[in-house]
């Protein structure tokens, strides 16, 4: 069994093995989707949409984000001019940056997925109010959703990649990013916005591409 823990492009062999196992589970058992979703639906709707909780992580990926970009930019540019080295914000870092953020939430989440796979949220669907019909992750559909995978969980995810830059308390800041994470996406299923599916794929996504990323800038492991 040692093959589960030996790096593969810098993932751990137990995250691609269970990556596979639950895309295949996904595809092969698609009721846990809607099952998983009823837990959120009283009936009549998702009552946590909109609510406090709700709106306050779904609302804060965006901003979150933007200012820890904005603020590697400002530190990285401040360097070059005052020949510093805060934080090691070196043109490699910031490409690393930039692909970590670019990469796994921005074209593969929201440009090739959402953009064109067209699977109906479940806010959307027939089971809990919709007039859609429902679609199995992976199953691509004509009906216009943008449900797979999750945009919010992704970028949510995507603050991974930051923590792995981190010389001290690596495993807190990386404890903090998956939390956040997990609760973004939390918030996505019981808004009705996503299914369980959605989310996982955008973990894994985020999860593979960053440490992917972080292998061939920085020629070692993470």
């Amino acid at each position: 069994m040692n093959y589960l823990n030996k790096n593969y492009l810098n993932v751990k062999g137990y995250i691609w093995l269970l990556f596979v196992i639950l895309s295949v589970f996904f595809v092969s058992v698609p009721q846990i989707d809607i099952l998983v979703a009823n837990l959120f639906y009283d009936g009549k709707s998702f009552p946590l949409n909109k609510t406090l909780l709700e709106t306050f992580f779904y609302t804060s990926v965006k901003p979150i984000v933007l200012a820890f970009l904005v603020g590697s930019l400002v530190i990285f540019f401040y360097n070059l001019l005052k020949k510093t080295d805060i934080l090691n914000l070196t043109p490699k870092t910031m490409l690393y940056i930039i692909l970590v953020l670019g990469i796994a939430p921005g074209l593969i989440v929201n440009t090739t997925l959402k953009e064109n796979w067209g699977r109906p949220r479940p806010k959307q669907i027939k089971e809990f109010g919709g007039k859609l019909d429902f679609k199995p992750a992976f199953v691509m559909s004509k009906q216009d959703g943008y449900s797979f995978s999750s945009g919010h969980t992704a970028a949510a995810f995507s603050l991974i990649g930051f923590a792995l830059l981190s010389q001290r308390r690596k495993k807190l800041y990386l404890n903090l990013a998956i939390t956040y994470g997990i609760l973004v996406s939390i918030a996505r299923m019981a808004a009705g916005g996503h299914f369980l599916s959605d989310v996982v794929t955008s973990f894994f996504i985020v999860w593979i591409s960053t440490h992917i990323f972080y292998k061939l800038i920085f020629k070692k492991d993470s």
